[in-house]
């Protein structure tokens, strides 16, 4: 189930583009490297549905609220982020050893390794030309918020693939990544470092968990 955070900036001091993207990229960074560590050392310690995991998600999305109410205090959003990015390692910890277990490692790797490209690519495309798609972050956020209705009523309907749910949520959050990186390139609308490299981060998390759908799903076919 695709997960996200979005809400209204109040004034933010402006901080210059090039400074900012290096901010965020290196926050990002850190917070998926510390995504990383957790997931790997608890990959083999929690079951997928396990309460554990579920109450670091719960925990977590608190501290969504958390960072954004402490946006003016840089060093303890920071915190609180890496906080939640360990906290998110936990919740997908169980994930990774089923693939891993499953599967096998490969496909976690080529999940990770495509994200990391992807998101580059992605950002690139921005820096590059220009583009700018922060006029339709409302129709993102209705598409991405449906997304989420979809995903709750299909763990208790399976209405929808797994496979062509990660499709959407690849797309979808293709879209906002570019939206992202458009708001970075025009000096962050008012959201501080800490708050975009949380959005960023999402992104990653969840274009990552979508491919591991998608490349674990045609391995499994094969």
């Amino acid at each position: 189930m695709a997960l996200s955070y979005r809400q209204q900036q109040p004034f933010a001091p402006a901080i210059p583009v090039q400074s900012l993207l290096a901010q965020v990229l290196g926050i990002t960074a850190i917070g998926l490297l510390v995504t990383a560590i957790a997931a790997y050392l608890l990959q083999n310690v929690l079951t997928p549905g396990s309460l554990i995991g579920w109450g670091a998600f719960t925990v977590g999305f608190i501290l969504l609220f958390a960072i954004h109410a402490v946006r003016n205090n840089e060093p303890l959003a920071l915190l609180l982020y890496y906080v939640f990015t360990f906290l998110m390692g936990v919740w997908i910890a169980p994930v990774i050893g089923t693939y891993i277990r499953t599967i096998g490692p490969g496909v976690v790797v080529e999940a990770a390794v495509t994200t990391g490209l992807g998101m580059l690519a992605l950002g690139a495309i921005v820096y590059a030309t220009g583009l700018d798609l922060r006029r339709f972050s409302g129709i993102a956020m209705g598409a991405l918020l449906l997304l989420i209705i979809a995903g709750i009523v299909s763990i208790f309907t399976h209405w929808i693939h797994p496979t062509l749910y990660a499709w959407l949520t690849l797309g979808i959050f293709a879209f906002i990544t570019l939206i992202d990186f458009a708001r970075i390139r025009a000096g962050g609308d008012n959201y501080t470092p800490v708050q975009i490299s949380v959005q960023l981060y999402l992104d990653a998390i969840n274009i990552f968990l979508a491919l591991l759908q998608i490349f674990g799903g045609s391995r499994r076919s094969d």
